[in-house]
């Protein structure tokens, strides 16, 4: 059984109460889709997948679902423990009918230390907690510990996107990805990160600007040697 210090990253873990709809698929949709609880090789939850993704801190679940839908030859798991987001997610799973779909409804370590070396093909970090307070810029997901652990997951030239409407926290990615030589970050001009990318999916969250900037897209590349 894995042992993490408590992560500082997420907040509270519930507000306000599940809808009833909603917390009937966290007794019977969940146990379905929830991602393995041993060490495991994404691939053999669906050989057939053309990638695997991950996303970190789905919220309500808009992006990764509509990934899902959208790229039905793909898994997606997705980490979120905050647990009204994980009901909104089931939601959208079974209104869509996805079935390659995986969630791991608790700290998003504990999954990433039970999968392989090299073993996903993309990472989404979107609009993460920003802790813009700097007395609190330790608890930002934005870590070497972390960004180290993304590397190893991600096979040669695998691709992270990061988002976030907070300046100062885009700033901090930055400069935390480059330091460490693990990715590369491939911009060549300003539209490259003001410019949502082609496959971006806005959601609600997103919509509701509550950052000090406009929302700002870092794409990465993990280094091929």
């Amino acid at each position: 059984m894995e042992s993490h210090p408590p992560l500082r990253s997420f907040g509270r873990l519930k507000s306000r109460p599940i809808k009833p709809r909603q917390a009937a698929l966290m007794d019977s949709l969940l146990p379905q889709v929830r991602a393995p609880l041993e060490a495991f090789d994404p691939k053999t939850l669906a050989p057939a997948a053309r990638e695997v993704w991950l996303e970190i801190g789905f919220g309500g679940g808009e992006h990764m679902a509509a990934q899902a839908a959208r790229a039905p030859d793909i898994l997606i798991l997705g980490a979120e423990p905050f647990l009204n987001g994980v009901a909104s997610a089931l939601r959208h799973i079974d209104e869509a009918g996805l079935r390659n779909v995986r969630i791991h409804d608790n700290d998003v370590r504990e999954l990433m230390a039970r999968m392989p070396d090299a073993c996903l093909d993309r990472v989404f970090v979107l609009f993460p907690d920003p802790w813009p307070k700097a007395r609190h810029n330790k608890r930002r997901l934005i870590q070497a510990e972390t960004l180290a652990e993304l590397a190893r997951l991600l096979k040669p030239g695998g691709k992270l996107r990061f988002a976030t409407d907070w300046a100062d926290y885009a700033d901090w990615t930055l400069e935390r990805v480059l330091a460490g030589g693990l990715f590369v970050w491939p911009a060549e001009r300003a539209d490259d990160w003001r410019v949502p990318p082609a496959d971006h999916i806005t959601t609600r969250y997103e919509e509701k600007r509550l950052g000090d900037c406009a929302p700002v897209f870092l794409d990465f590349e993990k280094t091929r040697v």
